[in-house]
Formats: structure tokens, C-alpha cells, sequence
């Protein structure tokens, strides 16, 4: 008989088994005392308002993130135009540093990362598109070297050192023109000194406040004709640009989004230019190489401070389920203990009867 028993305990476990251990796993929430519930429910509620807290903030930030972007659009659009239309009343190709293009040797990564964390797979997703790129290269036999904006890159690549870092920076909580020029002037001179023969721009796009796409896009050689294209080639075109603001609808909060296109002058076919083309484009591809990394900053915050809001709401969900599983057990145990009580009583007065 006890041989039996003995088998019976060590035989694998059934799915009633498994139901008595996680019945046992309950009881041991339940067993918890009435007080350490309360403690834990006010600590749930407690996080749950710093969770809609950092949401709300995040939501006006990224509000003002895409004003950013859009308000620098003019500049951006009417480089643009000025570039192209030199381009078409030029016959001859013009050697200008920044437009040469040279047989890839050396590759220069401007990877652009967040300053916090606490928004989901944001920085994750940007540092995997790197190492893919990375190893991409490495594969083809063409050295790189990385740029990294943002203190999550910044500890990442630290951290490693078998991956070649050429310089590390941090960007500012609202990104500006002097942010911008500093991570110009480096590339800058990476490419102008061959030291490397290209530049990528390794960045996260705003598309959605629920959806962000890491990107790259060639930054070094410029186009000529002012155009933005990735590393295959292609151009995109990036004139229109979406807003989404928060209201309230029938209590909730709601998303609603408009498309905004930035409306800029014609530029005269039979404008001329009494300056050299040359000159002229020397002064205007810097800032146009500065008003793109501008933008790749902006679009890169506006993505993380979404991610942020995206990250907290969930956060603050799951803190609504705790709370209501927490105040359940709490209840039943409060139940449970009064019901002894009142059998305690019961059972004490039939005693003296």
C-alpha cells in the first residue's frame, strides 16, 4: 500500500495536479493579511497616477515635437526649391565637397537614440536596426564607424567596446538648430577629410502615436537636387506631414489626426543668380544638411515621447486589472473573516444554551 502511494507521488503531474498547485498559489495570495492588501492597493493606485501622469505629459510634449517639425518645413521646402532649380539651369556638373560621391570604403553611422527610458522597445528597435546594418556592411567588407546621439545609445555603445565609435553626444530635451550643427560639423569633417567615403542617418520616423519605423537615410554624399533617399536609392518624399492631438469624447480620451501640407512659393524660372553656382551652393548645402538632421531629431523625439505615451497607458491599464484583482482578494478575505466571526459568536451562544 505504501509502495503504491510512493508511486502515485512521483508519477508526473496530471492536470488536476496542476489545478491543486495553482489553487495552493491563490491560497497564498489569500493568506495574506488584510493590512498587506491594503497596502498593496494603495500602492497600485498610487502608481497607477504617476503612469497617467507621465501619459498626459507625454501627450502635450509630443503635441509640441510636431509643431516643431512642421514649422521648420518652409526652410527645409525652400532649400529644396532653391537647390533644383540651380541644378536646372546648370549645363555642367559642378564639383562641390559635400555632393562627391566616391567608391565606398568607410561608412559613418549617425545613430540617434533616446535620452530616457520608460518607452517600450523605442531605443531597442533603433539599436537592433544599427547592429542589422552593422552586420550588413561588415558582410559586403566596408568598415564603419558610429556617431551616437542620445545617452541610451551612448551607455549602449560604451558598453561595447569591439564596435568602433567615432564620437558620442547627447541631445537636449527640445531639440534646436545648435544641436543640429554640432552633429553637422562632425560628419562634416569626417566626410570632407576622406575619412569616410559615406554617411547614414539612423533614425526612428514618426508615423502614428501607436506606430514609429526605424529608418536610414543617406545623409553624406547630398543629392544634388536636394532630394531625401534612403540607402537603396529611393526617394521619399516627405512634404506632407500629420498632426495628432488629444480630445475627449464622451469621457475618453481619443486621437484625432490631421494632415497638414506646407504650402511654399513657386520659385521664377527666370530668376538668376548673379553669384558663382559654386558659392552658392557651398553656403546652402551646409544648411541644408543641417535643417535634415534637425528634422531626423525631431521626428526621433516625437517617436519616443508616443512610445512613452503608448508604454504608460498600458502600464496604467495593467494597474487598473491589478487594482480590481487585488480589491477582489481583499473582499473575499474580508468575507471569509467576518464569517468566522459571526460562527465563533454563533457557536459560543449555542455553548451556553
Amino acid at each position: 500500500m505504501s509502495s503504491t502511494m510512493w508511486a502515485t507521488t512521483s508519477a508526473k503531474p496530471t492536470p488536476l495536479s496542476a489545478k491543486a498547485s495553482s489553487r495552493r498559489s491563490s491560497l497564498c495570495i489569500v493568506r495574506c493579511s488584510l493590512r498587506d492588501l491594503r497596502d498593496r492597493i494603495s500602492s497600485v493606485k498610487n502608481t497607477q497616477k504617476i503612469t497617467e501622469a507621465m501619459k498626459l505629459v507625454a501627450a502635450a510634449k509630443v503635441r509640441r515635437a510636431q509643431e516643431a517639425v512642421v514649422s521648420g518645413r518652409p526652410f527645409s521646402e525652400a532649400l529644396v526649391d532653391v537647390l533644383f532649380n540651380i541644378n536646372e539651369q546648370l549645363d555642367i556638373d559642378i564639383d562641390v565637397p559635400l555632393t562627391r560621391v566616391r567608391p565606398v570604403k568607410k561608412v559613418a553611422l549617425v545613430v540617434v537614440t533616446g535620452e530616457r527610458g520608460l518607452c517600450g522597445a523605442f531605443n531597442n528597435n533603433i539599436i537592433r536596426k544599427a547592429e542589422q546594418r552593422m552586420e550588413q556592411l561588415k558582410q559586403l567588407g566596408i568598415e564603419y564607424t558610429v556617431v551616437s546621439v542620445g545617452k541610451k545609445g551612448n551607455s549602449y555603445f560604451q558598453r561595447r567596446p569591439y564596435i568602433p565609435v567615432d564620437r558620442l553626444l547627447e541631445s537636449a530635451s527640445l531639440p534646436t538648430t545648435k544641436d543640429a550643427q554640432a552633429i553637422a560639423d562632425d560628419v562634416f569633417s569626417l566626410f570632407v577629410s576622406e575619412e569616410v567615403d559615406k554617411v547614414e542617418l539612423l533614425y526612428t520616423k514618426f508615423v502614428s502615436l501607436v506606430k514609429s519605423d526605424p529608418v536610414i537615410h543617406t545623409l553624406l554624399p547630398l543629392s544634388p537636387k536636394g532630394e531625401i533617399c534612403d540607402v537603396n536609392g529611393v526617394c521619399v518624399d516627405a512634404a506632407e506631414d500629420e498632426l495628432f492631438r488629444l480630445t475627449t469624447k464622451e469621457g475618453k480620451l481619443t486621437v484625432e489626426r490631421d494632415t497638414v501640407r506646407t504650402q511654399t512659393t513657386s520659385f521664377s524660372p527666370i530668376l538668376q543668380f548673379e553669384q558663382d553656382p559654386v558659392q552658392i551652393l557651398d553656403a546652402l548645402l551646409p544648411l541644408y544638411l543641417n535643417s535634415q538632421i534637425l528634422r531626423a531629431l525631431q521626428e526621433s523625439l516625437a517617436s519616443e515621447l508616443a512610445a512613452r505615451m503608448s508604454a504608460m497607458s498600458s502600464a496604467s491599464d495593467n494597474a487598473v486589472e491589478l487594482k480590481k484583482t487585488l480589491s477582489i482578494l481583499y473582499n473575499r478575505q474580508r468575507q471569509a473573516k467576518i464569517t468566522g466571526e459571526i460562527l465563533e459568536i454563533v457557536a459560543g451562544a449555542n455553548a451556553l444554551a
